[in-house]
């Protein structure tokens, strides 16, 4: 890996240090309208479980977690410590109230349990997984039969749309679309 790319890992993919919480507001500004379409295709009910896997700074997780989408129960998980730092301090109430929770880990070894999820998200997060497909399957055994997974990515993600929908299937989703909007897009899925 490049000086550059190693720094832009750092930064965005799993941020770390000062460059990874600089990255963090960076990336929470870039990603918000992305994040609030991919929110609003997933068709979030009040009485959804709903994970977000690469929270990033929590500025997602805290419009899951809002009166305008209040969701029951919003959990996330990140690769990141300094992510989680910031997005906790960022959703310090929902916490407390115990309406969010957010852990460390990967996204192919989530710390939660089989079929806790309705629904379940990640966005520009998808393109810097060590195995994607892993994570995908990983995915799959945390939502509940009928669960609804949305992929989304803005145009500085450097993911492509070429394959998605066929990598969501081959890892068990079915009804595997691609959307898009502008120069972002989205892919979401259903575990049967």
């Amino acid at each position: 890996m490049s000086l550059g790319q190693n720094l832009l890992m750092r930064a965005f993919g799993r941020p770390r240090g000062l460059l990874g919480r600089l990255g963090g507001h960076i990336m929470a500004r870039l990603n918000q309208d992305c994040a609030s379409w991919v929110i609003g295709l997933l068709d979030i009910q009040p009485s959804d479980k709903v994970l977000e896997v690469g929270f990033g700074s929590g500025l997602a997780i805290g419009h899951l977690a809002s009166e305008a989408r209040p969701a029951t129960f919003v959990a996330g998980a990140d690769i990141s410590r300094e992510m989680v730092e910031q997005a906790s301090k960022r959703n310090a109430a929902a916490i407390a109230s115990g309406r969010v929770e957010l852990r460390q880990g990967s996204a192919d070894r989530l710390p939660f349990g089989d079929a806790t999820f309705d629904k379940a998200m990640a966005i520009n997060s998808l393109q810097v997984w060590p195995d994607a497909l892993s994570g995908l399957r990983e995915i799959y055994r945390i939502l509940q039969p009928g669960g609804r997974v949305a992929f989304g990515f803005t145009s500085h993600s450097g993911q492509t749309k070429d394959g998605l929908t066929e990598l969501l299937a081959t890892a068990g989703f079915v009804q595997a679309q691609l959307f898009e909007r502008a120069r972002d897009f989205c892919v979401l899925g259903r575990k049967p």
